[in-house]
């Protein structure tokens, strides 16, 4: 009897022993095969490093901190930010809490980076009043630069905004430009941005929409937003109620660089937002 359940443990020692390393295999294959997408091939040279496909219960705290504070007419909350079916969502609802009327979120990487090719998948909320955002600005107050890589003002769902911002010697900025797209709420698309030292490139489903020569502005790492707010942005002159509530979902976010780039660094601490 001991003898047999001693061969037992081993055989099940050494199929473990087998099926983990090969386990661990597949995952590096599958991650190292994940290329940005673009349809002119432009960004083979990159290899994924980061990312998050939402495929949990609940959002990764090691990865995320939630953004919360009132921003124009929402206070903006944990509780909004909910992880299910793959899908980040972020609820925008119609009730007071403080001086607001509304309530949204949004969620800030802990992690920062610098150059690479920024990618995410999102589907835009319904209904006019809301200003949803795919961007990347430092956390803390100590910012230098902002990317726009994506905006939607939701009082027109057939367009986004990008743009360079930068607070040194002074507030300023390249310019907000708008891309035409297809209705923005009715589907999936996919926004993404290559940050190098001489340009910001914008692509939407895969395409280059946006060139930015940012040769002279002062570079620094950034934490990706995921971000959606109530406020008058696109002349917005209120929140259409009848479509409430409403998410903003995102099916994943993914961050790739190029081999030779160095590595990206996590800030050692960040004031409370």
């Amino acid at each position: 009897m001991q003898s047999t359940l001693l061969i037992k443990k081993i055989f099940f020692l050494l199929v473990a022993a087998t099926v983990l390393p090969w386990s661990r295999v597949a995952a590096q294959g599958q991650r190292q095969s994940i290329k940005p997408f673009a349809t002119d091939g432009s960004l083979h040279h990159y290899r994924l490093v980061w990312r998050d496909e939402f495929d949990g219960d609940k959002l990764n705290a090691a990865d995320w901190d939630y953004r919360t504070g009132v921003r124009f007419w929402s206070l903006q909350q944990a509780e909004n930010v909910s992880v299910a079916g793959g899908r980040l969502r972020i609820a925008l609802k119609k009730e007071k809490a403080g001086e607001s009327e509304y309530t949204s979120g949004g969620v800030i990487s802990k992690r920062a980076f610098k150059f690479g090719y920024y990618e995410a998948r999102i589907k835009m909320p319904r209904g006019k009043g809301w200003h949803t955002a795919f961007w990347t600005k430092q956390s803390s107050e100590d910012r230098n630069q902002i990317l726009d890589i994506g905006e939607n003002d939701s009082v027109n769902h057939h367009a986004y905004t990008t743009n360079v911002l930068w607070f040194s010697p002074a507030s300023q900025s390249q310019g907000i430009r708008a891309i035409q797209t297809p209705d923005l709420s009715a589907d999936f698309h996919l926004w993404g941005c290559e940050f190098t030292a001489a340009t910001v490139t914008f692509y939407f489903d895969g395409k280059v929409v946006d060139r930015r020569d940012i040769t002279a502005l002062p570079l620094g790492e950034q934490n990706i937003w995921l971000t959606s707010i109530a406020g008058p942005q696109g002349n917005t002159d209120k929140v259409d109620d009848s479509a409430l509530p409403a998410y903003a979902e995102f099916d994943y976010v993914r961050f790739f660089e190029k081999s030779a780039e160095s590595k990206n660094t996590i800030p050692k601490s960040r004031p409370q937002r």
